[in-house]
């Protein structure tokens, strides 16, 4: 269903893709990985002709296939509402029935226009596709969170997240052949997460999927291909994520080997080579010693003897030395396997806090008459690192906002402990509003020179002179790595985040998790990212019934396919 060949594109003298070429059959679900700024939406953006590549060429089966693309930020126009969305993505029957009578009385006063026949062939297909997708509508919207919201609301005035969900739901309710998502975990809760992992298993065309959730791609994907951001091309990987894991170890461990190898006989070589040439060197001192006095032509024969064995010697040198510097040059050298720049984040110590980091006494939360969190008594205690769950809108976000002081509670209240310093990560990144770029936020938290400075964001990958790009420029992921570096210049004791792993790579989120795993200090962590919260949590927080239920975490698998909290 897409042939992608030889693709290529650079952004200046950036090299992003190279040479990318791959297919995909009806049935198979891709997952497109890579670190941030590899190229995978540049590529979604050339498949969809958004954007031209360098070199290459892109073909769809049937020709006229015309794939449904969720894109990262979508945007709504001014104009549009929930359900004219809905109608644009799913056909609007009685528009559409209008049409086809329109097309009908002309037919019959022109039966022979092949147009005509054409447009009302396709208008009936047009008409069949929204009569089956009128009953999956509301369930579509329900599975997504939005059945609550009016029809005649404007989109572009939702939430960030509900724009991504309605745009999700506008895709998969095209029904197109073949889907080419960008990320479309962003924003959904565990509930809307297994709902979509079913309705793609279950989706018969082809699916291209770039994400970084590493259960979700486990539980969906056939086969990953992965752009490797030091070369630029792309591989592919049958199986899941986890056997995806699996086999690049197993490549990485031979790769190693094989080098190994490969600079034990390079040693063997050069000391072939510097053997030959002391012997040669040898020989020539030899025949310099040689003295040749009178006529004795034996004695000059002997000189040129050595000196014969010496050239020799020197020309056999050479050839090894010539043939060792043509195999370095070779396709056939090992590269070293090199490791890949990841962030290194470690957490400042700000001291502890008071045994009790956060007290809810009797706390009800919510706004415009609508209760989200009722009579909620809770202690949060030191070291603690909780993930927080449930569904979206259940007041997760609403309650962060009250520890913080932003937000009064309907009744109880909300107590900080002794001695404790709060780091905050919104969804939104509005901790970056009024910044000017990377180097001027932390240099202004910390103190420190320029050349300080610039050496700790380095490590958050912000090198030469992107410490200077303008925030407004920066891309989710690379805001969420500011913020992050931002959390640790602050020696914060009780870090609260929310959704904080949204924007991050795979590579990025393992170094964030290993972090928060040797933080000495509490962390309140919302989070749907369920590989995340089986690796990070010591204990679970649940909204469900405008309760906050408590699970204690000893050890052992505390997330699984299905499993809630409640049961």
């Amino acid at each position: 269903m897409l042939a992608v060949n030889q693709i290529s594109k650079s952004f200046n003298l950036n090299q992003i893709l190279s040479d990318v070429t791959f297919t995909i059959g009806a049935g198979e679900r891709a997952g497109l990985v890579g670190v941030n700024g590899s190229g995978k939406s540049t590529l979604l953006r050339i498949i969809m002709r958004l954007e031209s590549a360098d070199a290459g060429s892109v073909k769809f089966n049937p020709v006229d296939l015309v794939p449904g693309y969720l894109a990262q930020g979508f945007h709504f126009s001014e104009s549009e509402t929930l359900q004219s969305f809905i109608n644009n993505s799913t056909g609007d029957l009685a528009t559409l029935s209008a049409h086809l009578e329109v097309l009908s009385d002309r037919l019959a006063a022109a039966p022979a226009d092949p147009e005509l026949a054409v447009d009302y062939d396709r208008t009936l297909e047009n008409i069949s596709r929204a009569a089956e997708n009128a009953g999956q509508v509301l369930q579509t919207l329900s599975a997504l969170g939005l059945d609550g919201i009016p029809p005649d609301f404007p989109a572009s005035s939702l939430s960030g997240g509900q724009k991504t969900r309605l745009a999700l739901a506008g895709v998969l309710l095209g029904r197109p052949k073949l889907l080419l998502l960008d990320e479309p975990t962003n924003h959904l809760d565990i509930a809307m997460l297994e709902w979509l992992e079913g309705w793609l298993r279950s989706y018969r065309g082809a699916a291209l999927i770039v994400s970084h959730d590493r259960t979700f791609l486990d539980s969906v994907v056939t086969r990953i291909l992965e752009i490797d951001e030091r070369s630029h091309k792309l591989k592919s990987y049958e199986g899941n994520y986890s056997q995806f894991v699996h086999q690049k170890e197993a490549e990485r461990e031979r790769q190693w080997m094989d080098y190994k190898d490969q600079q034990a006989e390079i040693r063997r070589m050069k000391a072939d080579i510097l053997r030959e040439k002391e012997s040669a060197a040898y020989n020539e001192r030899q025949a310099s010693s040689i003295r040749i006095g009178g006529p004795e032509m034996k004695i000059k024969g002997m000189k040129d003897h050595v000196q014969g064995i010496a050239k020799k010697v020197a020309k056999k040198a050479k050839a090894r030395e010539t043939k060792l510097e043509r195999y370095l040059d070779s396709d056939e050298r090992v590269e070293k396997p090199g490791q890949n720049w990841e962030m290194k984040i470690e957490f400042q110590d700000a001291g502890e806090s008071g045994r009790d980091v956060l007290v809810l006494e009797h706390l009800s939360a919510g706004y415009g008459g609508l209760i989200l969190l009722e009579d909620v008594s809770l202690r949060l205690r030191f070291g603690r690192r909780v993930s927080f769950i449930g569904a979206n809108g259940s007041g997760k976000t609403t309650l962060l906002k009250i520890i913080r002081g932003e937000l009064e509670p309907l009744s109880g209240k909300a107590r900080l402990g002794a001695r404790v310093k709060i780091g905050y990560m919104s969804q939104e990144h509005r901790e970056l509003e009024g910044v000017g770029n990377p180097l001027e936020l932390i240099r202004a938290e910390t103190g420190w020179n320029d050349t300080q400075t610039r050496a700790f964001l380095s490590r958050y990958l912000f090198k030469g002179e992107e410490v200077f790009t303008p925030v407004e420029r920066l891309s989710y992921g690379e805001r969420a790595r500011l913020i992050l570096a931002a959390l640790v210049a602050e020696g914060c004791n009780f870090l609260m985040l929310d959704e904080p792993i949204n924007h991050l790579d795979i590579p990025a989120r393992v170094q964030f998790e290993q972090a928060l795993r040797e933080f000495k200090g509490t962390v309140l962590a919302v989070a749907h990212d369920r590989y995340f919260i089986e690796n990070f949590s010591s204990e679970i927080w649940e909204v469900r019934d405008r309760k906050i239920l408590v699970r204690e975490v000893a050890g052992d698998r505390v997330w699984e396919k299905g499993w809630h909290l409640s049961r």
